[in-house]
């Protein structure tokens, strides 16, 4: 049983004729006392104890928020570096494809030009063609042809054409 200050002063100890306390109220004060201060002791000394484990645990936690931060931090860091690289790589891939999109451009403009101007040779043999059969004499106008003149023969070479080319 705890006894408050209070208690202590309120108490009233039994007296004995000649002025002083009763032997026996005294001692039970003392022994509730010595009780009291070892509960208030105990107790202390179990407030210390969890005071310690909270001081440790908080400790803990500061060093788990330390980390925590730097974490974050870096995580922070990270996400910021590899946004500038996807930046920075898709300035790339754009500039490359305006330059392939350029090269693609040109070679379609050499192509069209090369094609025009097949167009205009074309146009122009067909042109030539056309001329050409237009001045070809249609059927009346054709004259009666000779009739077909027949291969001379060849003679197997004897003394008779030997003498011939000699003679």
């Amino acid at each position: 049983m705890t006894l408050t200050p209070d208690e202590l002063r309120h108490r009233q100890l039994g007296r004995v004729l000649l002025g002083g306390y009763r032997r026996r109220g005294v001692e039970e004060l003392l022994n509730e006392l010595a009780d009291s201060f070892e509960d208030v002791w105990r107790e202390r000394s179990n407030l210390f104890d969890r005071v310690h484990e909270l001081e440790a645990e908080a400790a803990k936690h500061h060093e788990l928020e330390a980390l925590l931060r730097s974490t974050l931090m870096s995580a922070e860091r990270a996400a910021r570096d590899m946004k500038e690289q996807a930046y920075r790589e898709s300035d790339l891939i754009v500039r490359e494809a305006h330059a392939e999109s350029r090269r693609v451009t040109r070679e379609a403009a050499a192509e069209k030009r090369r094609l025009e101007d097949d167009l205009v040779r074309i146009r122009g043999l067909l042109r030539t063609a056309l001329d050409v059969v237009a001045d070809w004499p249609s059927e009346e106008e054709k004259q009666p042809e000779a009739p077909p003149v027949a291969p001379p023969t060849v003679e197997e070479p004897g003394e008779s054409s030997i003498r011939k080319v000699v003679g």
